[in-house]
């Protein structure tokens, strides 16, 4: 028990990670010696804090979500109505509760104490395990930079805040904030890793490939509007597999229509669970004007969304093909996306049209989509952002896209009405980076995100 308490405040003091369900599972583990390749494997299959419980601030700060009043009157903690309406503190529920921050870094602490564990005992034969850790390092860092840092800008990537790189398991180092430069070369760097260590398959969906590790990577290069390497990292992943599910092979009588185990699902991730947005919440819904810009023919406005007894219209269209669960899986539907984009940014035209195309082809109802055509770049970039709103809508990259629109100028200005009043967050405001939880900052002395 003694060990226990040690172990509590540690983490505790490592970014606030405490959790008594995390220390009796690690002790459950016999994680106390892990000099093993099967305990350390073990500690990377426990899905619930490597595949799960990934940032749902994001989603629930974007213009993917609609609370009418009485939801939002009737939302359980202050905090989550705060982070609703773009409040600049204070939007954080308490560890104790489980948030983003603590599921995040518990993660990290995880891959470090992993990557540790196989330097400090020598493990042999360790490349596939050790390049699933730096795989979930990197994705949690680059989750967590969505969320608490502001859109990469090249030019300004010196001077703005990034996120505290905690890249061993010591409790005692400090932590300190890095640029946003720097937080983007550790991500891109662990993922380059993982993608040298990890095989071509796995025995489990919950395991990374190499062409997961890929996948993130196109995602991360994206971010920063590095358009040459997010197409060749998408590329890498479609020339190897470029399978799609057929909407129309689909169930729309099913309750979840889209199968875990599809054919697109390069590696499970789900979003940390809320009572406010998850699959068939009563809570969130969907904006009707994003439903109706859905085609009557276009199939996923039948696969993702379905329309409640008082007529409101929910997301039903989870990857996690479960009920409560909102998936934050990536998939080939993805990779598609930002090949177009990456191909409309360096002005090849009908390569960006041909990916969009092929994508749409397969959601659309048999012999009823005409493809988009299309001679000018930025009419084509405007298509694949619609394009990509509708077809990642849910899967947690909304907030991402609106924070890198603006950065390049779309001047995209959020808005809620709540109560008969008018909540706003502006084109590049400060709050696109969402505070750090207080007792994270009173605990280790970071800077908070500017206001």
């Amino acid at each position: 028990m003694k060990f226990k308490k040690l172990v509590y405040l540690q983490i505790f003091l490592f970014m606030s990670l405490g959790c008594e369900r995390f220390l009796n599972e690690k002790s459950d583990l016999s994680l106390a010696t892990p000099e093993t390749l099967e305990e350390n494997q073990a500690l990377l299959d426990r899905s619930i804090d490597n595949n799960e419980n990934f940032a749902v601030s994001g989603l629930l700060s974007s213009d993917d979500v609609y609370l009418t009043s009485d939801d939002y009157n009737g939302l359980d903690y202050e905090e989550d109505k705060r982070l609703y309406v773009w409040q600049p503190d204070h939007v954080a529920v308490s560890q104790s509760e489980g948030n983003d921050w603590v599921s995040c870094f518990r993660g990290i602490y995880i891959a470090n104490t992993v990557l540790y564990n196989i330097e400090h005992y020598k493990i042999k034969n360790a490349d596939n395990v050790k390049g699933q850790a730096f795989f979930f390092r990197g994705i949690r860092y680059l989750d967590a930079a969505q969320i608490w840092c502001l859109a990469y800008d090249p030019a300004k990537a010196d001077n703005i805040l990034g996120l505290p790189l905690r890249l061993d398991p010591n409790m005692n180092t400090p932590s300190v904030r890095s640029t946003l430069r720097e937080t983007y070369i550790q991500i891109i760097s662990d993922l380059k890793i993982a993608a040298d260590l990890l095989p071509n398959s796995q025995v489990a969906l919950s395991r990374p490939t190499k062409a997961a590790a890929w996948a993130f990577l196109a995602r991360a290069y994206l971010y920063i509007g590095d358009y040459s390497n997010a197409l060749e990292y998408a590329k890498r992943v479609l020339d190897i597999n470029s399978a799609l599910m057929d909407f129309n092979d689909l169930s729309f009588a099913d309750l979840f229509p889209i199968s875990l185990n599809n054919e697109e699902v390069l590696v499970f991730s789900n979003m940390r669970f809320t009572s406010i947005v998850n699959a068939n919440s009563s809570y969130a819904k969907i904006d009707k004007d994003i439903y109706d810009s859905y085609d009557t023919n276009d199939l996923r406005k039948y696969v993702y969304f379905k329309e409640n007894a008082d007529g409101a219209i929910v997301f039903n269209g989870s990857y996690a093909a479960q009920e409560y669960v909102i998936s934050s899986t990536i998939s080939k539907d993805e990779l598609y996306l930002i090949a177009a984009e990456a191909y409309a940014q360096g002005n090849n035209i009908p390569m960006a049209l041909d990916m969009l195309n092929t994508l749409l082809l397969k959601r659309w109802k048999q012999d009823t989509y005409i493809p988009y055509a299309s001679n000018s770049k930025t009419e084509v970039l405007e298509i694949i952002s619609k394009e990509r709103r509708k077809e990642l809508i849910f899967r947690g990259t909304r907030w991402a896209d609106i924070k890198r629109y603006n950065r390049d100028g779309a001047n995209i200005t959020l808005t809620r009405i709540i109560n008969n009043n008018i909540y706003s967050l502006p084109a590049n405001d400060l709050r696109f980076a969402i505070a750090i939880p207080e007792e994270v900052i009173k605990v280790s002395n970071m800077v908070q995100n500017p206001r």
